[in-house]
């Protein structure tokens, strides 16, 4: 009988395996491998190898200006317990959230009146792209661009003088942590605002008019209608500033004046220094930042669900 049945069960499942759907349930199958190939084969070869590279060489022996690959904690251990390194890793994690709180207090209202005042489509394009027009011109000179404003004869300076407001120049504003946060907020600004427009300009206008209809204010609106569908726009904008921030090293180099030292500035000297074991445990650990703060991002709404 046992038999019998374990036939019938292999004559079905034979069955299964040569009909219509089964087959095209197999090509559905290898379209998706032939379409997921080329994005795994990038990732492993552009980003998996080379992280899993830098980790191992970050155990390599390092001599003053070179580097062996016998394998030693010695360049963890020197990371890990000088001040200054742990120093640089605190600094970069603070200016990253001082810089992700601006950013996302500057843009928030930005994104606000475009994605949800402004209700002519072409007028949200045009004020988008007028967002995005300083990214039009170099990095490097948007951020220099700032020496002249920020400078001791800068133009801040002068209106304040001019307008009464102080006697003498602010020489703080330039070549200080202020300088790399007013820099930093202003050129990363733009990537929250743009994920916000875009949830913002999602929302139904009928849902508002019902509430406002039902005798809610905007307060109210804002913090149980608007802000929750919004979040996903926060989260994405949030990522892509914090990845960048937090990679960061040409801003504070060239607003700071050398006085705020952040990982990347770490990355920088010690490639520039061929110490190429001692930049690779900066680098681990600035990768292991941003996997965090990241995650934790993700943890805030399921990015999934918006889709």
């Amino acid at each position: 009988m046992e038999l019998v049945q374990n036939g019938a069960g292999r004559a079905a499942g034979e069955r299964r395996a040569g009909s219509p759907a089964a087959a095209r349930e197999r090509a559905e199958r290898r379209r998706a491998l032939l379409l997921v190939s080329p994005g795994v084969l990038w990732m492993a070869l552009f980003m998996v190898l080379p992280l899993a590279m830098v980790v191992y060489v970050s155990f390599w022996t390092q001599t003053t200006f070179t580097v062996e690959p016998t394998l030693t904690t010695e360049s963890w251990a020197r990371f890990l317990t000088s001040p200054t390194y742990i120093s640089a890793a605190w600094t970069t994690v603070r200016i990253w959230a001082i810089v992700l709180v601006s950013t996302l207090l500057v843009g928030y209202p930005v994104a606000l009146f475009i994605g949800l005042m402004v209700r002519n489509q072409t007028l949200q394009t045009a004020l988008l792209v007028l967002c995005v027009i300083p990214f039009w011109t170099s990095f490097l000179i948007r951020v220099i661009a700032w020496r002249p404003m920020l400078g001791t004869e800068g133009a801040i300076n002068s209106i304040l003088l001019k307008i009464g407001v102080i006697d003498a120049p602010i020489t703080s504003l330039l070549f200080s942590e202020f300088a790399v946060l007013v820099g930093m907020t202003q050129i990363y600004c733009v990537f929250m605002v743009g994920p916000i427009t875009f949830m913002l300009a999602r929302i139904e206008p009928s849902i508002i008019e019902a509430a406002r209809d039902l005798g809610a204010g905007f307060g109210r609106i804002f913090w149980r209608i608007i802000l929750p569908l919004s979040l996903p726009g926060v989260v994405v904008g949030a990522i892509f500033v914090s990845v960048m921030v937090l990679g960061e090293f040409a801003t504070a180099a060239a607003l700071s004046g050398r006085t705020v030292n952040l990982l990347g500035n770490i990355i920088v000297s010690q490639v520039g220094s061929l110490r190429w074991a001692f930049a690779s445990v900066a680098g681990v650990v600035l990768t292991l930042v941003i996997a965090v703060v990241v995650s934790l991002l993700l943890r805030v709404v399921s990015l999934r669900k918006e889709v």
